[in-house]
């Protein structure tokens, strides 16, 4: 086995991060493998966003270590392995998705052929010459979705990805999820919906900054003795606060 193939695909250590005078992060440490699928699970404002911008390299940090792949955050050798999708919405209103992928496929050196792909994955080849101003939230989150799927990045960064999506596609795109996972792509998606966290093959809680837990859905089930997710959330909650 190659020395690659031992490192973690995400390595934080003593990660610190200030935003406007306030400690949001005060000290993250933790790896992720690679080809899973981790939640990244709290309630807003806890700090997920801060952590997945650190992971992409576009937020300042105090102190600590953030690498992907073995390659320090935001490295220009992770430009074209790494898929980022943020809250906001970074395509073009004044363009269709397929420009809009074609344009993003242009910049990160992406064959011509993967728009036609990730339009197939996130549902969206029946909307593929539709101006993006003209689209649903949930069509332009899906089409934000496929600009972060150009060029099978092998880690992927999904902050909230299937907020305001309907049932059905939300659970198709937790199918693309795994699927990609089992192709060995690393996938860190972020939510606020408890009720998501099954879905996942491990589980970062998250609250204040900190992780309340680190585990698989069962683990975390069989260690707090609750019934689902958000039961336990609440009772790590209860316990932190006691101690």
């Amino acid at each position: 086995m190659s020395v690659a193939a031992q490192c973690p695909a995400i390595h934080v250590a003593g990660l610190h991060v200030v935003r406007g005078g306030t400690v949001v992060i005060p000290d993250l440490s933790f790896e992720v493998p690679a080809g899973q699928v981790t939640g990244l699970l709290g309630p807003s404002g806890c700090g997920k966003s801060t952590l997945m911008r650190s992971l992409v390299g576009v937020q300042i940090v105090a102190s600590g270590t953030v690498e992907v792949l073995g390659e320090p955050a935001g490295s220009v050798a992770l430009r074209s392995r790494l898929g980022y999708m943020g809250q906001n919405d970074a395509v073009y209103v004044d363009l269709t998705a397929r420009e809009n992928l074609a344009y993003f496929a242009n910049i990160l050196g992406a064959p011509g052929t993967d728009v036609d792909r990730v339009l197939e994955q996130v549902d969206m080849v029946r909307h593929a010459d539709a101006l993006v101003g003209r689209m649903s939230g949930g069509q332009v989150a899906r089409v934000s979705l496929a600009t972060a799927l150009l060029g099978g990045p092998e880690v992927m960064v999904l902050d909230e990805p299937t907020v305001g999506l309907d049932p059905v596609l939300r659970r198709d795109l937790w199918m693309l999820f795994h699927r990609l996972a089992d192709g060995g792509t690393t996938v860190l998606v972020s939510s606020h919906v408890m009720e998501e966290a099954s879905r996942c093959d491990r589980l970062l809680l998250m609250r204040e900054g900190r992780f309340l837990a680190d585990d698989s859905p069962e683990g975390l089930l069989a260690r707090t003795g609750q019934r689902d997710v958000e039961a336990a959330f609440l009772a790590l909650t209860d316990e932190a606060a006691a101690s």
